[in-house]
């Protein structure tokens, strides 16, 4: 039998950093998720490049089991040819927390046939942040 011990929990706030640095960390954030927007809007993988740490990973779940994509290998997905229904494409920036050189963005990408919902993992790293791995679930219409 397993006993559970109910400990009080105590929770201190602090800023992790001030609030100018963090809106300029913010903005250099949705820099780099401009970038990733780009290549979506363009079909030019290569943006991505400017996004993502080159050995980033995107994980993702494919008949209920783990599936991954380097970096080299989402590129390679795109075909350099906007999508025909980009007029309709919606993508947003829903949130962005950061925690000094750490950072998560939560993104929609709302598209005609689905809704993408993408939680990047960032690093700043040498004064850039970057993407360093992607998870996203994708929701079908």
């Amino acid at each position: 039998m397993i006993q559970l011990l109910m400990i009080p929990l105590m929770i201190f706030l602090t800023p992790a950093i001030s609030g100018s640095e963090q809106d300029t960390g913010k903005d250099e954030i949705s820099e780099a998720i401009g970038y990733y927007f780009r290549a979506h809007a363009t079909g030019n993988g290569e943006y991505l490049r400017y996004a993502f740490h080159p050995v980033a990973k995107l994980f993702f779940v494919r008949d209920n089991a783990l599936a991954q994509f380097t970096l080299e290998e989402y590129i390679a997905l795109f075909d350099g040819n906007p999508p025909v229904d980009e007029d309709q494409r919606i993508r947003t920036i829903d949130q962005i927390d950061i925690s000094g050189n750490a950072a998560v963005a939560t993104i929609t990408l709302d598209y005609p046939n689905a809704v993408y919902t993408d939680y990047m993992s960032m690093l700043n790293i040498d004064g850039q942040w970057k993407i360093v791995n992607k998870t996203f679930y994708l929701e079908p219409r």
